[in-house]
């Protein structure tokens, strides 16, 4: 989209942990003059996997490199480190990253995902960033489970100047989600935004309680909605490949936010979410201010990472 855009810089910056972790084991054996061998390889392809870019990502581009090399492709270990990023960023089609809206009408964007991933935050970077470049915004509060989710997403709402639908702590959150769906029609709102109940992935009544709301939203709205995101915490690494799994049997997920990433030395998952689930990684949280968004880009991404 364009509005969500950062510089490489910027992605360098708030990537630090994840770069270090990733330069400092690379460094150790892509040494200037040492012959391509399976020892290399070996020891390459477990610090790829210790970097939470999944075992059979990982597998797949040892494999690639070791035929580049057969065929002469590659000759010396300073071709290493192009390859691979070259690689990975072809696993992304242009069109996985861009946000889908709706033809007419609001564009609603469901997000989900399990307490503590960062979900109240960046539903606030989301809202902050479409209310930025000119957008009209309705968040909606659907997690009543926990009042002081409510009062938390008011007093974001507050903070970067959106509407908010919500109902009393104890709600239906499903009532919550009609009323969102009838105020954004009525106010002519261009997205409306709804959050849900932070839930476990295992907790399969409360998973049916999100496909409630969803079955709700479709109702009052066609086609809607129109883009279901998946908030990870980028911290939790191979687990969050078990979460979205679970999510999108209930909610079919269109999307990731791989939240707090700026924290953690595991920005790898990235690369494993979509080689091994086919989820487009969206947006990437690296930071706790609603500016710190970014729409994720692979080439900046991944230059970001092995730069």
């Amino acid at each position: 989209m364009g509005i969500f855009t950062k510089t490489v810089q910027y992605l360098k910056e708030h990537l630090g942990k994840t770069r270090q972790k990733i330069s400092s084991g690379l460094s150790s054996i892509l040494t200037l003059g040492r012959d391509i061998d399976d020892d290399l390889l070996e020891q390459l392809e477990e610090t790829l996997i210790s970097d939470d870019i999944g075992v059979e990502t990982t597998s797949q581009l040892i494999d690639d490199l070791r035929e580049a090399y057969k065929k002469g492709n590659i000759k010396k270990t300073d071709d290493i480190l192009p390859f691979l990023k070259e690689h990975m960023k072809g696993y992304w089609p242009e069109q996985d990253r861009e946000l889908n809206t709706a033809e007419t009408g609001p564009t609603v964007i469901l997000v989900a995902g399990i307490n503590g991933s960062g979900k109240t935050t960046s539903i606030a970077k989301l809202a902050y960033t479409l209310n930025k470049s000119g957008s009209n915004v309705i968040v909606a509060a659907c997690d009543t489970f926990r009042a002081a989710a409510v009062e938390q997403l008011t007093i974001w709402a507050e903070r970067i100047g959106v509407q908010i639908v919500k109902h009393k702590s104890g709600a239906d959150p499903a009532a919550v989600a009609y009323d969102a769906c009838q105020a954004a029609v009525a106010r002519n709102a261009d997205y409306l935004i709804m959050d849900t109940a932070g839930r476990l992935h295992t907790q399969k009544h409360l998973m049916e309680e999100l496909s409630k709301i969803r079955n709700v939203i479709t109702k009052q709205i066609p086609d809607a909605p129109h883009e279901v995101i998946l908030v990870v915490d980028g911290t939790t690494g191979q687990n969050a490949i078990v979460q979205a799994k679970m999510f999108t049997a209930a909610i079919n997920v269109t999307g990731i936010f791989l939240a707090k990433l700026d924290g953690t030395a595991r920005g790898g998952i990235v690369i494993a979410i979509k080689d091994m689930l086919d989820i487009p990684v969206k947006f990437v949280g690296l930071g706790e201010t609603p500016e710190d968004i970014a729409e994720f880009d692979p080439e900046e991404f991944v230059e970001a990472l092995f730069n």
